[in-house]
Formats: structure tokens, sequence, C-alpha cells
């Protein structure tokens, strides 16, 4: 039996199995039903270990505001995880967390009836699915790498010209706009390293990339036919070409200067593979951008490449990323070149070359940048296309968990990877928990108040306090709920088609280069978020309300009503919460317009605009492609009303260079009068500079912290009462002006 169909049978025969003594118990089938009265017996007399002491108040308070002070001030001492601060509160965070399964599995299941049983071993098991994941990350966390000081060293028989392989950079085309394709070329033409061939791999044959191959001075590749997409592309251009290091770019990222400086020094270990660099974008993520915070998140992968790259590097399970890293030819040749049974070729490879026995290597230097999705329709698309391609894992022979070569920390972080993507479902099934308190009276959770706050709360703040600190400030835990909430659905959806036709949907390239001038909802992507919050809403009434005409909770009340008071509720606090999420999700829904496929950059630069014979100085406040934004500091109304109809000419002093343009706009209300300039036709080399100049520059992509856990639900919140689409019309008024100037 093929591999395919035997990890589908197996997820399916768990199903199964599970249904059918879902079936049996409720429908009182004997063994059934006495095991299961056997267990919950057990939940009732647990251990004397796993309850909470008899001295609870103070004691329970003063354990937790002592546990929460040694681990602020422990993040307070080293602002960044250090090797000591990091084992610390991994430590701490360890023993919390087995402590809560352990009390969770052996205390808190309510087994009463098949209804309480069936929602409460659900609710266990979501909640496994997602601390498995966290738990592996805290183990790999001990582990972390930081290859920066090393490429210092290496870089310099780069840089003092003792180690100089002959280098082939391929860009791979499918459908990017000509503009995207001919920033990227620049960048890597100006890229400070001699021994270099640029390869443009076009798999749609289109005549216009040609000529822009001829124009810009690059070799320019087709092949015979399109199969197996990017990797196919890959693998037939590797087979014409010669270079010792071959280097992957995407069509839409673009290289700073020193990209191969700082990494060839790296493969001077002839057993050095591949090393891969982090993703950035130089746009916005829609979910950033749609609420108005595109200067305050960090970019969707933010995470990923701050905190999950560095602890796979540590143990050697380095993700192949698909762009913006260097791989060895002789390498990649022994191993089969790109893997092409996946829609993950990046991923399987990488897997291949360190089950050879290659290291694969991460530098956490941002070396390049390229353009995030440009809304939430193809965040969703390129996000359920990665799903997809990494699930496939259980279906092919580059599988992390099963292929030889690996160690078990190497199996491990790929185990996480593929659970991250497992947890859809679970994601989904929380947002429904709350509603079987309200609709059918379900009390998944059996707890005293005594037990959470022994239990549970410990474990809780301790994770919300060190969440972002642990991921270098690159995500709160709130905004995480948020990224992972808003698609959700479809990624639930796509685990399942994977499971049962894991090569089902074909490759689909993510759209680049798209505007749009108004606002859009998202409707196919809001349908279930929209159901879920319906009922929600309607669940929190019927929770808040019972609530309330219930009272509070008496000593004397019976044992079942008193069980049921917590968990309404707990039923009515998790509606609202989950109303939040949904309501932020639903805002995240409606994408804001974006007229030109240009962006611009807060780039400041002395600036001279030359008018006839007079001249205007002043410094730039935004620069992009099209034109330039210039804050004037001294004021001439004459020339500035001659500008408007004649010619300029605008020189960046800084860099030495000067543009021919129009005016395009002026604002002479502020104290420094604004002029903005629309380029006019430029030279090659006039081009080339302003590519330089915005992509290339070395350091120029920083990496900002994201806000804290408070200061996100303040943001949260503040967004719901003042949405964008309905209160932010000026600046989307004011950036459609900015963006037509072309």
């Amino acid at each position: 039996m093929s591999s395919p169909h035997f990890a589908t049978l197996v997820m399916l025969g768990i199903v199964v199995l599970s249904g059918a003594i879902t079936v049996a118990w409720f429908a009182g089938e004997g063994t059934i039903s006495t095991l299961f009265q056997q267990l919950d017996q057990l939940q009732a007399s647990s251990p004397m270990w796993i309850e909470a002491p008899m001295m609870v108040g103070n004691y329970l308070l003063f354990w937790t505001v002592a546990l929460m002070l040694v681990v602020i001030a422990i993040t307070k001492i080293s602002p960044r995880p250090r090797t000591w601060s990091r084992t610390i509160v991994v430590g701490i965070l360890l023993i919390l967390a087995i402590r809560y399964l352990l009390w969770r599995s052996l205390s808190t299941l309510n087994l009463s009836t098949p209804l309480n049983g069936v929602f409460s071993i659900g609710l266990f098991l979501m909640e496994l699915m997602l601390l498995s994941g966290g738990i592996i990350q805290l183990m790999l966390l001990l582990r972390t790498n930081d290859r920066r000081p090393e490429a210092d060293r290496l870089s310099q028989a780069v840089i003092n010209k003792t180690y100089l392989p002959t280098v082939d950079i391929l860009i791979p085309t499918y459908n990017e706009p000509s503009f995207i394709l001919r920033r990227t070329i620049i960048g890597c033409q100006a890229l400070d390293y001699e021994a270099k061939t640029i390869y443009l791999l076009d798999d749609t044959r289109r005549p216009e990339v040609e000529a822009l191959a001829t124009e810009l001075g690059c070799e320019y590749r087709t092949r015979p036919n399109n199969r197996h997409a990017k990797a196919g592309s890959l693998n037939y251009a590797i087979a014409h070409t010669r270079g010792e290091l071959i280097v992957i770019f995407d069509a839409d990222f673009v290289p700073t200067r020193n990209f191969l400086t700082r990494t060839l020094g790296f493969f001077q270990d002839p057993q050095v593979a591949l090393v891969q660099t982090p993703q950035t974008f130089y746009n916005p993520d829609p979910i950033a951008r749609n609420l108005g915070l595109e200067n305050t998140l960090t970019p969707d992968e933010e995470v990923f490449y701050r905190q999950i790259q560095p602890i796979r590097d540590g143990v050697g399970g380095v993700i192949c990323a698909g762009t913006s890293f260097v791989v060895r030819r002789s390498a990649l040749i022994a191993t089969g070149c790109f893997v092409t049974e996946s829609l993950s070729e990046d991923y399987f490879t990488g897997i291949r070359l360190a089950a050879s026995g290659y290291r694969v290597l991460y530098l956490n230097e941002k070396l390049s940048a390229g353009l995030a999705a440009e809304n939430i329709a193809v965040q969703a698309l390129q996000r359920t296309r990665w799903a997809q391609g990494t699930l496939q894992a259980f279906f092919i022979k580059s599988n992390p968990l099963t292929i030889p070569g690996l160690n078990l920390l190497q199996r491990l972080a790929h185990l996480e990877g593929l659970l991250h993507w497992l947890t859809s479902p679970a994601r989904v099934g929380l947002l429904f928990v709350p509603l079987a308190y309200a609709f059918l009276g379900v009390i998944p959770v059996r707890a005293t108040g005594a037990d959470v706050l022994y239990f549970f709360i410990p474990f809780y703040l301790v994770h919300i306090s060190t969440f972002s600190w642990l991921n270098s400030r690159s995500r709160s835990a709130v905004l995480s709920d948020v990224y992972s909430l808003v698609l959700a659905f479809p990624l639930a959806i796509t685990v399942f088609k994977v499971m049962l036709n894991p090569f089902g949907k074909g490759f689909k390239v993510t759209p680049k280069g798209g505007v749009s001038d108004c606002f859009s909802f998202n409707w196919q992507l809001a349908f279930p978020l929209i159901a879920m919050f319906l009922v929600t809403a309607i669940s929190l009434w019927m929770n808040l309300g019972t609530y309330l005409i219930m009272g509070t909770w008496q000593p004397s009340m019976p044992v079942e009503v008193a069980e049921q008071l917590k968990g309404i509720g707990l039923g009515w606090v998790w509606s609202a919460y989950n109303l939040l999420m949904l309501s932020i999700a639903l805002l995240i829904l409606v994408d804001v317009p974006r007229t030109s496929p240009y962006e611009w950059y807060n780039l400041r630069r002395t600036a001279r605009i030359q008018v006839g014979e007079q001249m205007l100085w002043g410094f730039t406040t935004a620069i992009s492609e099209i034109g330039a934004e210039v804050a004037l500091t001294q004021t001439n109304h004459l020339a500035i009303s001659e500008a408007k109809t004649l010619p300029v000419q605008i020189t960046l002093m800084e860099e030495e260079l000067t543009f021919p343009g129009q005016i395009a706009r002026t604002d002479l209300s502020n104290e420094y009068p604004i002029v903005q300039v629309s380029f006019e036709a430029l030279t090659l080399d006039q081009q080339r500079g302003l590519v330089e100049l915005l992509y290339c520059r070395p350091g120029q992509w920083k990496s900002r912290c994201s806000p804290g856990e408070l200061e996100s639900l303040g943001l949260l919140l503040k967004i719901l009462l003042k949405p964008r689409f309905l209160f932010d019309r000026q600046a989307n008024v004011r950036a459609i002006a900015v963006a037509h100037v072309d």
C-alpha cells in the first residue's frame, strides 16, 4: 500500500473509532458506559498531590505574585533573552505547563454524562494539541543559535578576496509584472561581489521579460514545459549552469549589497550545504494595513524568523524558506536537486540535505526584502498553500519524521512545524466550546476556584508575561491570537482536505503588484466568522442572563448547581473574549485601497529642486520609484508657483542622484512647505541609483518591537471603536493622491 493511502487511512481509522466509541457511549452500551463511569470516579478521587493546598486565599495569592515578580525581574534584568535568563524562564514555564496538563488530565474531566464527556475530552484534546507544540518550542529554546558573530569572522575571507567561489543567482518568475522583476535584477546586479552570474528563469516565456533581461544585461532562460512549477524551473536551470554556489531570490525579493559577503563565508566549511536568511518585507502585511497599524505591528512572518528559525538552527532543523538563501551546487546535485513531490519544494529540499549529513544554517540578519501579500485573499491563498505543502510531509519520502539521517531533536523541531498547521482545527473548535455552555448546558471542565488559582492562573500569567520576551518582542500573545483566528477556518478546511487528498490542489502563484481604488470586504472568508459571531453573541446573552438570574455562588448551594454556575461564569467570559477576537478578525477582512503598486519610504535626504534658474532647498520626507516628497527649508512662493507649470530637476545631494520631474502637489500650510515631485522617464543609470537607494543599503531593514500585552489589548479596543474604513477616510484620500502621481 502506498504511503498516501496509509496515512489517510490512519487518520480515518482514528476518526471512525472515536465516533464508534462516542455513539456506543450515548447508546448506553454496557462496557463503554462502565469504562467511562470508572474514569469519572477516578477524576472525582484524584491524587492528593494534584489538588490545591487547603490553605488557599493568601497562600495562593502570595505564591502567584511571587512567581510573577521573579519572572518580571528576570525579563527586566535581561531585556533580551540570554542563556541564563532563557533557561530560568523556560524551566519555570515547562514546570507550570506539565503541572497544568497533569491537573487537567487527572482531575478536571467531566465524564458524568456522554454529552459532558464528549465536550470535556474534546476540549482537553484541543488544549493538548495546542500545548504540545508550545512545549516542544520551549524545550528547543534552550538551544537557540545566533550566527551573526560567526558571519563577522567568516566574511573577512570574502571581503579580502581569499575565498571567491563562483555564484549563480537564479530568479524564478511566473507572472510577476516587469517593474517588480526590474528592481530585483537591479538589486542582484548591485551585489558587492564580482564572480556572479544572474539568470532570470521565465516559466511564462513572455517577450517583455526577455526584453527586460536584455536591457538590464542578465541571462534569460526558459524551458520546454512547466512541470513541477518552481522546483522544476530551478532544477532545469541547475542542469544548465555551472556556479559553485547557487543563490535563489523570488521575483519580488531585492537583496542588500552585502548579501553575498555576509553569507558566502560559511561555505568555507565543505559540510555546509545551505545558508538561509530571513524574509522581511518592504510593504505592510494586509492585517496591519487593514487595521491602520502599519507602523506598529511587525510582519506576520516575523515570529518565525526571529524565534522559530534560531531555535531550529540550534538543533540542525533549519527550514529552507524558498528565497534569500545560498546552496552548494554539489550538495544539491548529490541529494537529487529540489524536491518535486510537494508544493513546498524548499522545505523538503532542506530536510533532504540535513538527512544526508550536510549542515543547513540560519543567519538571522535581514539581507533582502520582498512583497508581503497585498490583500487578505492573497494572504489566505499563500497560507493555505504553505499548509498543504508542509502537511504533504506525511505522504512523501522526505517526511522529516521518518526519513533516515535525522536525529531526535531535528525530528522534534519538524514535528513542531507540522503541529503548527494541525492546530488550526483546534483553534476553530475552541470557538464552539463556550456555545456548549449556553445551548447544551454542558460543563466541560470540573474544577474548584482554588484549583484554578493554583494550577491555571500561574501558568497563564507567566505565559502571557513572557510570550513576547521569548519571541524577541516580535508578537504579543493577544495579537498572535488575532492573527491565528483570521484564517483559522480556511486553514482548518485545508488540513482535512490534505489528509484526505494531499495532492488534489495544484500550485498557485501568489499574485503580486495588484491595485484597488476602494474598500472591499472579503465575504468568502468572512462568512464563517460572521456566523460564529452571531451565535457567540447569542450565547453570551444567554450565559450572562442565566448567571445573573442564578446569582452568585453560595457555600450552601448543591454541588451540581455550584458547578453549573461556575461553568456558566466561565462560559460568558470566554464568549466575551471570542466576540472581541471575532470583531477584530472581521475588521481585518475589510481591505484598504491600494491604488499604486509602488511603496513610499520615509527617507531623509538633502534635496535641491531646480526650477529654471531658481533653486529650492529642503529635505525629503518620502521617496519612491515614481517620485519624492520634499519639505522646503526656504520659502520662495514665486519659484514654487512657477514650478507648478515647468519641468523641474530634483537632486538628492548625498547620493548625487538627479531626476527629471513635474510638481504633482504642493502644500504651503505647514511650517515647511511640501512639494511632491513626480519623476518623468528615467535613464537606466537613474533607475539603478534609485533602486539601490531604496532597497540595497546594508542594514536598512530593521527589526522593531511589537506592543506588549496591555498595549495590544488597548489597540484592539481602540480599533474596534474607531475602525479604519469608517474614521480614516482622509488618510486614505491622502494615500490615493500620493499613489496616483504615476
